[in-house]
């Protein structure tokens, strides 16, 4: 990881150009179940330079090495529309009382044999351009945009998101590996 680290009075920043080993463990597509609640903000721009927020659950995103993401929406998305020619995109969330951003080049991952067209869904792989970290020692960041699955559709809802990163696993494993990446 290339890390900076800057106190100016009470901000703590650090840049990264690889995945800070907490939010690689975050972002491993285990025990999901207990990580219910993460919500992250991917921001793409579309080609009327319109901004487009989706907001993904941790079933929708895995980090499969140090440099890259891999995410899944929607097919008939705009967002998914915006990158199915590839481009950037931004991710933001919050992780550890500090608030995270990371500027994204995305490529869209080929179709999984066997899909349905109707309810398929674009996987994306995106490569850390910069990330960078912020916190402040005066106020603990608690939560950004968060939320909790409805009682009756938790089983499903995790049975889905077990799914999709099953995709997202299998659609990874065709990535090259960059260098740096195990």
């Amino acid at each position: 990881m290339n890390q900076s680290a800057s106190r100016s009075g009470a901000l703590e920043q650090e840049a990264f150009d690889t995945w800070p080993p907490q939010i690689q463990t975050l972002l491993d597509g285990a025990s999901l179940a207990s990580k219910e609640g993460f919500t992250a903000s991917l921001l793409v721009v579309d080609a009327k330079g319109q901004l487009r927020t989706t907001l993904l659950g941790i079933g929708e995103l895995f980090a499969p090495d140090p440099l890259t993401v891999c995410f899944a929406l929607w097919s008939h998305s705009r967002a998914a529309r915006a990158l199915m020619q590839g481009g950037r995109a931004g991710l933001t969330f919050v992780e550890g009382e500090a608030f995270y951003q990371i500027q994204l080049k995305v490529e869209p991952l080929p179709e999984l044999d066997g899909e349905d067209g109707e309810t398929a869904l674009a996987r994306f792989a995106g490569t850390i351009e910069i990330g960078e970290m912020q916190r402040v020692r005066y106020a603990r960041l608690t939560h950004g945009i968060s939320f909790e699955l409805e009682a009756e559709e938790k089983h499903a809802t995790l049975e889905r998101w077990q799914a999709q990163i099953a995709g997202l696993k299998q659609a990874a494993a065709a990535l090259p590996r960059a260098e740096g990446a195990e």
